[in-house]
């Protein structure tokens, strides 16, 4: 159960992705203790940092690193028995939002954020970090959350630091280009290349943060090249 000496640290922030992978490479073997000098060739100091917070947080290590019987259940577990570990690790980690009068089936992603704020007095990016982080666990540990929150969370406008990455690419290309939606748009000393544009997909807003920003940097390799031709 919820234990109130988890209210005096932040609940995992870290990329959930970067906690699965680091639990699934244990698999190769569990150090004594995990520390810096384990993970300081895998991970960024800062990124190390906050999944050893999360370790501790899951009561996945102690206070001093050491790996708990529990982790070594989770590395070794698989398929339901894996399914139902995370999902008592999530029921204890985060059994605050399972306190009345807050309901995860049918609250909306705002509740959620309020409860995040008023249990560990997160806000901003920190607390949106916190709530993907969750929201990947419960998935995972296929425990029900309300459709208010998973669809809020897949359609999430694109960050500051994403709309500023794709902002800087779509800047390299030509700063008095205006981005094609489709080929009739293309302007006529583009007419080498409408063979291949034919090929090339139609931008389209709705798409996630990193197909955009994919998109955005063919689209600049495809401008630079037809550059490079018309100059020759």
């Amino acid at each position: 159960m919820f234990n109130d000496k988890n209210r005096k640290r932040s609940p995992p922030y870290v990329s959930y992705r970067t906690f699965r992978n680091f639990v699934d490479e244990l698999q190769q073997g569990i150090p004594a203790r995990i520390d810096r000098s384990y993970w300081g060739n895998r991970l960024s100091g800062s990124t190390g940092t906050q999944l050893m917070a999360a370790l501790r947080f899951l009561s996945l290590i102690d206070a001093s690193g050491i790996p708990t019987g529990r982790l070594r259940s989770l590395v070794s577990a698989k398929g339901a028995q894996r399914t139902e570990l995370l999902r008592q690790i999530a029921s204890e980690g985060f059994g605050f939002l399972l306190q009345d009068p807050f309901d995860p089936q049918t609250a909306t992603y705002a509740q959620l954020e309020e409860v995040f704020h008023r249990t560990f007095d997160l806000t901003g990016d920190v607390n949106r970090k916190c709530i993907k982080f969750f929201v990947s666990l419960a998935s995972e540990a296929e425990i029900p959350l309300s459709p208010f929150i998973t669809k809020r969370l897949r359609s999430t406008r694109s960050s500051p630091r994403t709309r500023a990455i794709i902002k800087r690419t779509t800047l390299r290309t030509n700063r008095n280009l205006i981005v094609p939606q489709n080929l009739e748009e293309i302007p006529d000393r583009m007419s080498w290349d409408k063979m291949l544009l034919t090929k090339f997909p139609s931008f389209d807003p709705n798409w996630s943060d990193e197909v955009k920003l994919k998109w955005f940097e063919a689209f600049s390799e495809l401008m630079k090249r037809g550059l490079a031709r018309g100059e020759r």
